[in-house]
């Protein structure tokens, strides 16, 4: 890992944790170096997650390095099991044990024996060579490939969300609006949103649904192996703006063979663009005497900065700025991947327009704390029930965002 003026970039280990933590009926071990867990758990607190399971770190000193003595761990194991009745534990290592080739999945299989109702599920991903995108990734496949169990499809239509997890920024809001605007276009409920608000029996459940929604790269592989085994077709993509949600609605339809509620449909889209109609003249005239301001910046997540681009350009007509990622495995050439030094740069060049990215970017180059759109942030989220930047309520949502912002501009 090298200097970093801001945050370094998000680990392996802390894409797992992030990943893991919000699953309820679980406890999680982290195998690690005294501190790893706390400063884990500060962030989770910060992203106003509340609920789900139980985490604990073992510590370790130097005595367990050099001899490789691992009682540490299973005397946790049996504490847990006894006090908290766990239907799994997840084992996560920390950069020290990943380093020193302590075998997590040989230390389970010996414990297993001893605890035959309580699953051990080691983790890997737990190096500084690893980057956090890829942890959630991992985590996602494997908790598919072990918890869901054979069953058959739901007598009434159902689907999970795959990819809803505590690192992304504004993950309770963006979840809520995607059930809100599946009930009242399919009457569908989910049946697991993994995993940001999900159990151990919502994931053995998932392969009873008809559909997957894949609302984060990380999350198809997933989709895959449960597409292979449970015959499960999913969508990839996020909904942003009024008609790339009715687009992406259109394509669930086809997917999975329902009929969608179109009356549903037109009257959200009816009334969001009621919403935003006093604004169009705003937008319509900075575009025109003040195309410099009319440009949009934005950086973060792929996924995120793609969809969000999408409605700026498309749907409102602004101009694009300058676009960057923060992994450099999905980088493209409309979106490429930004080092620290290159997005600073960028950053400082781009005096004028709007800019949407990490809360740390925003706090240091002064610009609109509102615009946020991922993470590292600067502040506690304890509400979950903040509006979303997806749908058709994301839609009103950015749009009064960059309305005040452009009007600030202008001032």
């Amino acid at each position: 890992m090298g200097l970093y003026k801001f945050k370094p970039p998000m680990s392996g280990r802390m894409g797992t944790l992030r990943t893991l933590a919000s699953v309820r009926g679980a406890a999680l071990i982290e195998y690690g170096c005294m501190g790893h867990m706390l400063y884990g758990r500060v962030f989770l607190n910060q992203a106003s997650l509340s609920e789900g399971c139980r985490l604990y770190s073992t510590h370790i000193d130097e005595t367990d390095i050099s001899m490789g003595d691992t009682e540490r761990l299973s005397s946790a194991i049996s504490e847990i099991v006894q006090r908290d009745k766990p239907k799994i534990i997840f084992l996560l290592p920390s950069a020290v044990p990943e380093i020193i080739g302590t075998d997590l999945p040989a230390i389970c299989r010996e414990l297993q024996l001893d605890y035959p109702d309580v699953r051990l599920l080691p983790f890997g991903c737990g190096g500084f060579d690893v980057h956090g995108y890829r942890g959630v990734q991992e985590a996602l496949l494997l908790l598919v490939k072990t918890l869901p169990i054979n069953t058959e499809k739901t007598l009434q239509p159902t689907y999970n969300i795959i990819g809803s997890c505590a690192d992304m920024f504004r993950f309770h809001a963006d979840a809520q609006e995607i059930i809100r605007i599946m009930e009242g276009t399919f009457g569908m409920k989910p049946l697991c949103v993994m995993t940001s608000d999900t159990s151990v029996e919502d994931i053995e459940k998932m392969g009873g649904s008809h559909i997957n929604l894949v609302i984060r790269s990380e999350g198809e592989a997933a989709a895959e192996y449960l597409k292979t085994r449970f015959k499960t077709p999913y969508l990839s993509g996020r909904p942003y703006g009024i008609e790339g949600t009715a687009e992406w609605l259109e394509e669930i339809a086809q997917l999975s063979g329902l009929t969608a509620n179109n009356d549903f449909i037109l009257s959200e889209k009816e009334k969001i663009k009621k919403q935003i109609a006093p604004s169009i003249p705003v937008f319509n005239h900075i575009t025109r005497s003040h195309p410099d301001e009319a440009t949009i910046s934005l950086g973060g997540h792929a996924d995120v900065v793609k969809g969000v681009l999408s409605y700026a350009v498309n749907e409102m007509s602004l101009n694009k700025g300058i676009c960057w990622c923060d992994y450099t495995d999905m980088a493209s050439e409309e979106i490429p991947y930004f080092t620290e030094e290159e997005w600073t740069r960028a950053v400082s060049m781009q005096e004028k327009g709007l800019l949407m990215a990490s809360g740390e970017a925003l706090q240091w180059a002064e610009r609109n704390m509102e615009l946020q759109i991922s993470n590292p942030d600067t502040k506690w989220r304890l509400s979950p029930y903040e509006p979303p930047f997806v749908g058709f309520r994301g839609a009103v949502h950015l749009t009064g965002l960059w309305l005040n912002a452009l009007l600030e501009e202008e001032h």
